[in-house]
C-alpha cells in the first residue's frame, strides 16, 4: 500500500509528524512536530503503572486491608494490564513515529500489524472488563455484605481476572482465524480491524461486537456504581448506632467506591467517544479508507471532519492507560483524609470570622442603644 506524505499520528496521543521533503504541507495539515508527547506519555504511563503495582502490593500486605482484598486484586490486575498495554503498544507507534516511513517499509511480512491490532483489542477490551468486575465486587460488598463476606475472596477474584484475560485473548485471536482482518489505520502509525476491503462482512461482524461489548461493560460499571451511591447513601442516613468495625468498615467502602468513581468516569470519558462512533460508522456504511490518501479529500469537508474526530477519539481511548493508576495514587484515604482536614480549617476558619464579626455587631448595636 503506497501513500503519499501523510499526517503521523497514532493512538496512544502522539502529535502528527513530517518529512523533511514536504514539512511544509504536513505541518500545515497536522500542526505541531514533536515525538515529545508519545514518549511523555509513555514515560508518565509507565511510572503511574509502576507505583500503583508498588502500593497495591503493599496495601494487599497490610492487615488492616484484609476486607478490600478482592478490590486490590481488580486494581493490581487493571493496573499490569495497563502497563503491560503501554509496553507493548507505545514503542511500536514510537519507532514508525521516528522513522517516518511507511508502515510497510517497517513491516514487510505484516506480523507487527496483527500483533499491534491483538494489542489494541486486548489492552481495549481488558480494562473496560475489569472496571466491571470492580464495579459488581463494590455492589455486592456494600448491598449484600454478609453474603459477600462468606462467598467472595481473592480465589474467586483471581479466577475472574484469568477467565477475563483468556476471553479478551481469544476475542483478539478472531481476526486472525479468519474473522476480519487486521490493517493499518489511518494516518498508519497503528492497525485495527479495516471496514474497507473484501472480507467487509466479517470485519464489521467483529468491530460491532468489539464496540457492543465495550459500550455494555461501560453499561455495567455506571448502573453498579449507581447501585452502590444509592446504597451508601441510605447506610449514611440511617439512624442504627455504628460500632468501630463498622466506622473501618465505612471508611475502607467510602475509599474504594470514589476510587472506582474515578476510574469509571475516565473510562467513559475515554472510550465511549470511540465506542459510539464505530458503531455509527458502522450503521452509516461509512469507511475511513479514504483517510489513506494525502491531501485528505478537500472537496468533502464531511469526509475530513470524520477522518480527524475518529483520530481523535482513538487518541482519547489511549489516555485511559495513562490516568487509570493516578486515579488510584491520587485517591486514597491519607490524601483524602488531608483534604477533609483542610477542607474543615477552612470552613472552621470562616465559621470564627463569621462568629467574631456578628459579636462586634451585637456590641456596637448595644453601645448605640445605651
Amino acid at each position: 500500500m503506497s501513500r503519499g506524505p501523510q499526517c503521523q499520528g497514532g493512538p496512544n496521543g502522539s502529535a502528527p509528524g513530517a518529512t523533511p521533503d514536504n514539512g511544509t504541507e504536513r505541518a500545515a495539515c497536522c500542526g505541531a512536530v514533536t515525538v515529545a508527547f508519545p514518549l511523555t506519555f509513555m514515560i508518565i504511563g509507565l511510572v503511574g503503572n509502576l507505583m500503583a503495582l508498588v502500593l497495591v502490593v503493599r496495601c494487599y500486605r497490610a492487615k488492616e486491608n484484609q476486607q478490600k482484598r478482592s478490590f486490590l486484586l481488580c486494581i493490581f490486575s487493571l493496573a499490569l494490564t495497563d502497563l503491560l498495554g503501554q509496553l507493548l503498544i507505545s514503542p511500536i507507534v514510537i519507532t514508525v513515529y521516528l522513522a517516518d516511513r511507511s508502515w510497510d517499509t517497517i513491516d514487510p511480512t505484516h506480523n507487527l500489524c496483527i500483533f499491534f491490532g491483538f494489542n489494541m483489542t486486548v489492552f481495549g477490551l481488558c480494562p473496560l472488563f475489569i472496571a466491571s468486575v470492580m464495579a459488581v465486587e463494590r455492589t455486592l460488598a456494600i448491598r449484600t455484605p454478609h453474603w459477600y463476606a462468606s462467598h467472595m475472596n481473592t480465589r474467586v477474584t483471581t479466577v475472574v481476572m484469568l477467565g477475563i484475560c483468556l476471553f479478551v485473548c481469544a476475542f483478539g485471536l478472531l481476526p486472525v482465524i479468519g474473522l476480519g482482518e487486521y490493517t493499518v489505520q489511518w494516518p498508519g502509525t497503528w492497525c485495527f480491524v479495516s471496514t474497507s476491503n473484501s472480507q467487509l462482512t466479517r470485519n464489521l461482524v467483529f468491530t460491532s461486537i468489539f464496540a457492543l461489548l465495550g459500550l455494555l461493560s461501560l453499561m455495567v460499571t455506571v448502573v453498579c456504581n449507581l447501585v452502590t451511591v444509592q446504597a451508601m447513601v441510605s447506610r449514611c442516613r440511617s439512624k442504627a448506632p455504628v460500632s468501630r468495625s463498622s466506622k473501618q468498615w465505612g471508611r475502607i467502602t467510602a475509599e474504594t467506591l470514589i476510587q472506582l468513581l474515578g476510574i469509571s468516569c475516565i473510562l467513559l470519558v475515554c472510550w465511549a467517544p470511540l465506542l459510539i462512533m464505530m458503531l455509527k460508522m458502522i450503521f452509516t456504511h461509512t469507511s475511513l479508507e479514504h483517510c489513506k490518501g494525502f491531501p485528505l479529500d478537500t472537496q468533502n469537508p464531511d469526509l475530513q471532519e470524520i477522518c480527524s474526530v475518529f483520530l481523535t477519539a482513538v487518541r482519547l481511548a489511549s489516555l485511559n492507560q495513562l490516568l487509570d493508576p493516578w486515579v488510584y495514587l491520587l485517591f486514597r484515604n491519607f490524601l483524602l483524609e488531608k483534604l477533609c482536614q483542610l477542607a474543615s480549617a477552612v470552613s472552621k476558619c470562616s465559621t470564627n470570622q463569621w462568629k467574631e464579626r456578628s459579636i462586634a455587631l451585637t456590641e456596637d448595636n448595644r453601645h448605640t442603644e445605651a
